[in-house]
């Protein structure tokens, strides 16, 4: 290769920005998809900033599952936000573009958020099988001390991993297409556009994706399977129902959840559709978050008696 070829492959391979080809080409689509999406984010902001508000104001919302359920809403807005408004952009926009360091920036903070929740969720259901199993000893086995380490260790955690593979996928070389066929920059989509050897990257994508997955999946089961033999020992119908219905929420989020990750990232490479993981991607990036406040929320009488206490007093006119 000589002097002008190199220059040539330089100035083809180094890549500044690249294009977001969105959920749909379809035009007619657009605008009522734009309306849609506005909508399901409207809901999002307003019920997860609703939740952490409610279990930050009110006295009655100073537990533990509480304090675990503002985090959860913390996380649910967190990567709701780093990838829905971009992805509207898509809507009312020609060519929908992200530089190349936003790219790396939406990459690193959507994998931080996503990781949290995961043992977020682990920790919630931890939390239940202490109040199920061990109500007498709840207050103590879940202190203040041990609520901030089951919170601040998975933060710490999915910063460490998402700064180390966001580094690593970004350090190799991009080359040729710089169009992503999603919606955000996600690892797969960008894997597909590097010329760099991508066996060992997509290797440590596949251990930490299900190391993550896995683990915080089996503290979920583990916790649940106590539960359920404390729940079928107990001789009060009554009890049984209570015991239940604390669980039925969180559980109704932990498959949601898991089960569409499960789907995305623990399938073999040969099958993978773009098109199939963008319906999976959109529904627990975007519709997830929506839905986990409002199955909190509706679900849930201290919940809806907070929020009925803080509209009362904040509706209260100062004589």
């Amino acid at each position: 290769m000589n002097h002008m070829d190199k220059q040539n492959y330089t100035a083809v391979s180094e890549v500044t920005e690249f294009i977001l080809m969105g959920i749909t080409k379809n035009p007619r689509l657009q605008a009522p998809l734009f309306g849609i999406f506005f909508i399901i984010y409207l809901v999002t902001v307003t019920g997860n900033l609703g939740i952490i508000i409610l279990t930050h104001l009110d006295s009655r919302l100073q537990t533990p599952m509480y304090f675990f359920l503002r985090h959860l809403s913390i996380t649910d807005l967190g990567y709701s936000t780093v990838i829905g408004p971009k992805m509207m952009a898509n809507f009312v926009v020609h060519k929908n573009t992200i530089s190349y360091h936003w790219c790396a920036t939406q990459l690193a903070v959507f994998e931080i958020f996503i990781i949290t929740e995961l043992f977020i969720l682990s920790a919630m259901a931890y939390d239940r099988y202490v109040a199920i199993c061990k109500p007498l000893l709840y207050a103590v086995i879940m202190a203040e001390k041990v609520r901030w380490a089951l919170v601040l260790v998975p933060y710490l955690y999915s910063i460490f991993v998402s700064l180390f593979l966001t580094i690593k996928l970004f350090k190799l070389s991009f080359c040729g297409s710089n169009i992503i066929s999603y919606f955000y920059c996600d690892c797969l989509p960008l894997i597909s556009l590097l010329c760099s050897d991508t066996h060992e990257l997509e290797l440590i994508i596949l251990i930490f994706s299900g190391c993550n997955l896995l683990s915080s999946l089996l503290i979920v089961l583990v916790s649940y399977i106590f539960i359920l033999v404390a729940i079928i020992r107990m001789n009060s119908t009554e009890g049984r129902y209570k015991a239940f219905s604390t669980c039925s929420s969180h559980l109704t989020v932990v498959t949601v959840f898991y089960g569409t990750l499960l789907f995305i990232y623990l399938q073999p490479k040969s099958s993978h559709t773009f098109d199939i993981d963008k319906m999976a991607s959109v529904f627990y990036t975007l519709v997830i978050p929506m839905l986990n406040p409002l199955i909190y929320s509706l679900r849930n009488k201290e919940v809806k008696g907070a929020l009925k206490r803080t509209l009362t007093n904040g509706c209260k006119i100062p004589t």
